[in-house]
């Protein structure tokens, strides 16, 4: 079974831009921040693109619920996914979206999504409000997440990070997002989040920005004492056990995250094999980030086609490897599928 843990889907009446046409949102510096894709409510596109590729399901985020405080959103959103899925049996799994900054309104939104809605997984922006993820006012939405069984997806915060010098070039998207997603992971590995919290799952989009290539200088700063923050309260944090095991344990890591969608085959394989050479395989799973990164069927087929065959990391991600690890139930969820026309003319 072939799960992309990253699709995109915005529910029409969410979906702002020109009808037809490829835009970009921009900040009110002017600055790009997130496509404004038509594909993005397409889910008949969807299904086409995956026939194609031999993805048997795709999971479902929208892109203005990553950071939506405004609760009636948000529901609007987590319904629209389940319309979604009932739509398309089998096919569409789809992420809870809250408000996680408002304890109580977003533990109750994640319990109806949880409970009544179905779903296996609540997805947040790598920042909330510009607030850290290790931040205190959003301890009540992690116990939540961990109590309601509910793995959590973090994607880049929907808009470029605030520094100038990001004020040109697409900087804030081409090297913040992914700044913005390592700075995350390390912030919630020294906070001591997993420990408090042993049975939350994260799953990280992007290889959690390529946190890979940077790893010997992570784990250089981590040695507190030679850099002479032992005794800094923000500056000198360590989790109790050693870096690297929340690395390679604790956290799980999509493999999107090159950019298309041209050269789709060639430049997302070379992606993808740097990060299975620097992470762990037990924790990463295979995803697409249709239709923002990559929006042909033929380009997802191929670039499905790289990753199988890259080497035997590569064809145990294109077949499904570690999704049940986040998706306990998936084998049930498939099993409503129906097929599809190609395959009933096979």
């Amino acid at each position: 079974m072939l799960i992309d843990f990253q699709q995109h889907y915005t529910p029409p009446e969410l979906l702002k831009g020109e009808a037809g046409k490829v835009t970009v949102d921009l900040d009110h510096d002017g600055n790009p921040h997130y496509l404004l894709n038509p594909l993005l409510a397409d889910l008949n596109s969807h299904i086409r693109v995956m026939d194609a590729a031999g993805i048997d399901a795709g999971v479902l985020s929208c892109g203005p619920g990553f950071d939506q405080p405004d609760l009636a959103i948000c529901r609007t959103i987590n319904d629209r996914m389940r319309e979604a899925e009932r739509a398309h049996p089998g096919r569409f799994i789809g992420l809870a979206h809250v408000p996680a900054l408002k304890g109580a309104e977003a533990a109750a939104e994640l319990k109806r999504c949880a409970v009544d809605l179905g779903f296996p997984g609540v997805v947040i922006a790598s920042e909330l409000q510009d607030q850290p993820l290790d931040a205190d006012a959003l301890r009540p939405f992690w116990k939540a997440c961990a109590d309601l069984d509910l793995y959590v997806f973090i994607h880049p915060l929907p808009r470029v990070i605030r520094w100038g010098r990001m004020d040109a070039d697409d900087l804030g998207r081409m090297l913040g997002w992914e700044f913005s997603l390592m700075t995350a992971a390390v912030r919630l590995i020294n906070c001591g989040l997993l420990d408090r919290l042993p049975n939350l799952r994260i799953q990280f989009s992007h290889f959690a920005g390529g946190i890979g290539r940077y790893l010997g200088r992570i784990r250089g700063f981590q040695q507190r004492d030679k850099w002479g923050t032992a005794a800094l309260a923000r500056h000198g944090r360590r989790p109790p056990k050693p870096f690297d095991h929340y690395l390679d344990h604790r956290l799980f890591y999509d493999i999107a995250g090159w950019a298309g969608p041209d050269h789709a085959a060639e430049w997302g394989a070379h992606w993808v094999q740097f990060g299975v050479q620097e992470l762990s395989v037990s924790q990463l799973v295979f995803a697409t980030d249709y239709p923002q990164a990559v929006r042909e069927a033929s380009e997802v087929a191929a670039y499905t086609a790289a990753v199988r065959a890259l080497s035997a990391a590569g064809r145990a991600l294109a077949e499904g490897a570690n999704a049940e690890k986040l998706i306990p139930d998936l084998k049930r969820r498939l099993a409503a599928r129906r097929p599809s026309t190609a395959e009933v003319n096979a």
